[in-house]
């Protein structure tokens, strides 16, 4: 059967957060339709593909995003009709030369990867393919241990703490299904911990509790009791951390041939760190509690840092390059050469498009670095990225807290997948992590 991509539409919808993004529909010459559309990051790295929003402040505060619909409906659609959507290599490259732009600033990455991933689901659902074994093939069968935020911070929250996620791993549960209950029945016993200490429980973002605290520790402190008192231990539930450093970062600046070195500023701590400090800061968290991943424990711009950060803490913890590899294969090559992490976080729109987020995922996958299937804190209800995580054999995925209708279908659709699968389905647990003690 040969397909054709015979109409493309696009049309502006709200994210999570109720900001405007693109959501794209392509029909085939069969009559098969699908859409996607596209999140979008609160804690976004500098050196991430550009999206595209009209900065009028009459509407939307600035946000819509008009100008990349536009962009599909004149420029992109009339360059794709014709085309058959299983050539997703080729319409990427077609995409990535249409906008000529380092960062696909002309175009949009919100427009391109629009329809770089309706071009992926159309086709799968054309030859009736589950998405998942159509992006990866037939060994398309590791259910993603979820890395479950439960509580906020940072950009994503308005309360004082300094570190943006502080999550919990289900790594002791058989099968997906399982540890999704444990993440449940933890996030529900958090609850009820935080009201009976007089915290609010308000959620953040992505759906954790937004307390307002403001010592890392006391966070962790608090999921520890949740997960004990929820009949858990802490051999068979890990804390993950997000640090988000870049946010936390001030570079240091040079007057009069003087010059004040760079910090890490924790105002919720009321203490700024030198990378040298912010490394022996993270290290003694690691070495108190149960923490098998840390995301973004440096800035994105302090190699040097990272390099150190790697040889001091790589071998018992994960260490997570997302701003500091924003999903790029040359990122990822210079972190790889210079020994900067041991795992990266994928996010689609960091890049722009699927056949560029796969040759990341192949080049992690190839050097021993652990791959995390991400969302955006501004979510829709595309679930691609559960799709994705299973398609690759990921291993490992975060896809928000346990509410949420945005953050909660994914988990949904990985149930199915799941449930699909059946004996076939493999859940790696711990072994997903890299570096796990």
């Amino acid at each position: 059967m040969v397909l054709e991509i015979e109409n493309i539409t696009a049309r502006q919808i709200l994210d999570s957060r109720g900001n405007p993004t693109v959501e794209a529909e392509i029909e085939l010459s069969d009559g098969t339709t699908a859409k996607a559309s596209v999140p979008s990051g609160a804690s976004t790295g500098t050196y991430e593909a550009v999206e595209l929003r009209d900065k009028d402040k009459n509407e939307f505060l600035g946000k819509s995003v008009h100008k990349a619909i536009d962009n599909i409906n004149n420029i992109i659609a009339g360059n794709l009709i014709g085309e058959n959507p299983a050539n997703q290599r080729e319409i990427d490259n077609t995409l990535i030369e249409m906008d000529g732009s380092f960062n696909k600033s002309i175009l949009g990455a919100n427009s391109i990867l629009a329809i770089s991933l309706a071009c992926a689901r159309a086709a799968a659902k054309a030859y009736e393919i589950p998405l998942y074994r159509y992006l990866g093939g037939i060994n398309s069968c590791v259910l993603p241990t979820p890395m479950m935020n439960i509580i906020n911070g940072g950009a994503h929250a308005d309360n004082k703490l300094d570190f943006q996620e502080f999550m919990i791993s289900p790594v002791g549960a058989p099968t997906f299904a399982d540890a999704l209950r444990a993440g449940s029945e933890i996030f529900h016993t958090l609850k009820n911990i935080l009201n009976k200490n007089g915290y609010s429980t308000t959620v953040g973002d992505e759906g954790g509790f937004a307390p307002d605290i403001s010592n890392p520790e006391e966070a962790i402190e608090l999921i520890i009791l949740a997960i004990e008192a929820s009949g858990y231990n802490l051999n068979s539930i890990k804390i993950c951390l997000d640090i988000a450093a870049s946010e936390l970062y001030e570079e240091g600046e040079c007057q009069d041939g003087i010059c004040s070195l760079s910090k890490y500023d924790l105002k919720g701590l009321g203490k700024k760190f030198s990378s040298e400090e912010m490394i022996d800061y993270l290290e003694k968290l690691i070495k108190t509690y149960p923490i098998i991943s840390i995301e973004d424990g440096l800035a994105e711009d302090d190699e040097l840092g990272w390099k150190n950060l790697n040889e001091k803490l790589g071998n018992t913890c994960q260490l997570v390059g997302d701003d500091l590899f924003v999903t790029n294969v040359e990122k990822l090559r210079n972190g790889i050469q210079k020994k900067l992490a041991n795992s990266i976080l994928i996010k689609p729109n960091q890049i722009g498009t699927l056949s560029e987020t796969l040759d990341t995922i192949l080049m992690a996958q190839k050097n021993g670095f652990s791959t995390i299937i991400s969302h955006r804190s501004g979510e829709t209800e595309d679930t691609f990225i559960a799709d994705l995580a299973v398609g690759v054999n990921a291993g490992l995925i975060k896809t928000g807290s346990l509410s949420r209708t945005d953050r909660i279908c994914k988990y949904n659709r990985l149930l199915k997948i799941e449930e699909e699968l059946g004996e076939n389905a493999k859940y790696m647990g711990t072994k997903a992590f890299n570096a796990a003690s």
